[in-house]
């Protein structure tokens, strides 16, 4: 777990950097092929559009509710931990897209009832380094409240998404270069992105998102079929939750 060092510097910076393995070889192996298997029957698609894959494939649930990630989150979202999303994402080699600057939290503006507490765990499936487009940070701008108004246009032939921060000072960005294993921890509001993929090597992550059950997910049209799930702990929100 997180000392109370760790937890300090999170809260101050908006992210922290895992060194330790959070899975044994073997079940890191396991969630390794379970990606393979869903880059391939992506086919002619975008590789970096993996996302919700745990809605469809039960097997992830072993990964996004087990110990190993609930213990390391628990001392930033608290003990009662519930899922909000995951996502594959993956860089093709050479021409992997750039992800523009941006929270996390502007997407899911008017979806929860607070947005202070919302913690990504991004495991490292694939080497993840400056060449090919690690994620990229600017310490403390969490703490801006995560909906900054100076989004802009961008080209989604080379961007993900469709609007980025202008104005971000590029010079204070920390990269999270990380080795197969290990994993970076951020807040759903600091100001984040990737450049593109110019290396020959696939750069992939498994992100795993958790907020306090304590959170209400509201009841409007962008939650509509959405599914989470009690990972740990007990609601206070009254939210409901797919059975485990």
């Amino acid at each position: 777990m997180l000392t109370p060092q760790d937890v300090a510097f999170f809260r101050e910076n908006g992210y922290y950097l895992n060194r330790e393995p959070i899975f044994s070889p073997e079940k890191f192996a396991g969630l390794q092929t379970i990606f393979d298997e869903h880059l391939a029957d992506k086919g002619d698609k975008l590789s970096d559009e993996l996302d919700t894959p745990h809605f469809r494939d039960p097997r992830l649930m072993e990964y996004l509710l087990s110990d190993e990630v609930l213990d390391l989150v628990e001392p930033l979202v608290g003990p009662d931990i519930a899922l909000w999303t995951s996502h594959f994402i993956s860089k093709d080699p050479f021409v992997g897209r750039a992800t523009p600057w941006h929270e996390d939290s502007a997407f899911w503006e008017g979806r929860l009832s607070d947005y202070t507490s919302i913690v990504t765990v991004w495991l490292a499936l694939s080497p993840s380094n400056r060449e090919n487009g690690c994620m990229r940070v600017i310490p403390g701008t969490h703490l801006n409240g995560g909906f900054s108004d100076n989004y802009v246009p961008t080209d989604m032939t080379v961007q993900t998404f469709h609007a980025e921060i202008s104005e971000v000072p590029e010079d204070k960005a920390v990269y999270f270069e990380l080795a197969p294993g290990e994993s970076s921890l951020h807040d759903g509001r600091i100001v984040h992105g990737a450049a593109p993929n110019t290396g020959s090597v696939r750069r992939t992550g498994y992100t795993m998102r958790y907020f306090p059950a304590s959170v209400k997910v509201l009841p409007v049209e962008k939650n509509a079929g959405w599914k989470i799930w009690l990972a740990r702990g007990e609601d206070s929100a009254g939210n409901t939750y797919e059975n485990v």
